[in-house]
């Protein structure tokens, strides 16, 4: 299993791309602005999409990808979220008014999208690859996502602040071998971290003291201009866990 991070900042500029992860070459974990990387080719082998929650940073690539691709698709392009999730997309995204429902066209017995929702406690298998929700805290509906394979885990969290059932699903997976988590602010802005539920550096190395598990770990969703002051202050916070900043065109293998 491959990894490929298409965009992993908290936002745009100088060459800053919003959260989409591929798995190989036919998933993607989030749909931000990191699709636009993707060449026409490699839009079109896209087939199922994984989405955390639908703020605009994960979901805005959806769309457009679809509007690009989907009639040259076979089989319609599957969303996979919680049932939340596509309830918002439903109401708000993909309603004739912001955007097509692309569940209708061209028709509704054969449609370039369909939605799969997929619940806590429930997983989906792809070519040996499983993809399953787990809690997160955030301000709206949202997931992390545990990707297993035979050689061992990821999980990525998503947005989240502080989670007790967050910790307590990564203790419960023995081969965790990456994870890959959201820190978005320093601890100066701690105000707006938890007013917008997302972790600062003294959050996420108290969250780390619960983990019995210790995977490689890779802090995503960095405030753009932010960035290394938020590095410094997560390795003054959490030493010897080896931190790293997740960076676009960084590769994970499983």
């Amino acid at each position: 299993m491959k990894l490929t991070i298409l965009g992993c900042s908290g936002g745009i500029g100088s060459g800053r791309h919003t959260t989409c992860l591929k798995v190989d070459d036919d998933v993607l974990i989030d749909a931000g602005t990191g699709i636009t990387t993707l060449n026409f080719e490699q839009l079109l082998a896209i087939d199922h999409v994984f989405l955390t929650h639908a703020h605009l940073d994960h979901t805005l690539g959806l769309p457009l990808l679809l509007d690009s691709v989907g009639d040259l698709r076979a089989t319609p392009l599957t969303v996979h979220a919680l049932p939340d999730v596509l309830a918002v997309l439903s109401m708000h995204l993909f309603n004739w008014h912001l955007w097509p429902d692309f569940r209708q066209i061209p028709s509704a017995a054969s449609p370039w999208m369909r939605f799969a929702p997929l619940d806590f406690g429930e997983a989906f298998t792809l070519k040996g690859r499983t993809f399953r929700p787990l809690p997160v805290n955030h301000v709206v509906p949202a997931c992390g996502v545990h990707l297993a394979t035979a050689a061992g885990s990821l999980v990525f969290s998503g947005d989240t602040t502080h989670s007790e059932a967050f910790i307590a699903a990564l203790n419960a997976i023995p081969d965790l071998r990456h994870l890959i988590i959201d820190t978005s602010f320093e601890n100066a802005l701690v105000d707006v971290a938890q007013a917008s539920k997302h972790h600062w550096p003294d959050s996420l190395a108290a969250e780390l003291q619960a983990l019995s598990v210790r995977p490689e770990l890779w802090i995503t969703h960095l405030k753009p201009g932010n960035e290394a002051a938020i590095m410094n202050e997560l390795r003054v916070a959490a030493p010897g866990w080896g931190v790293e900043a997740l960076m676009q065109g960084q590769v994970i293998e499983l």
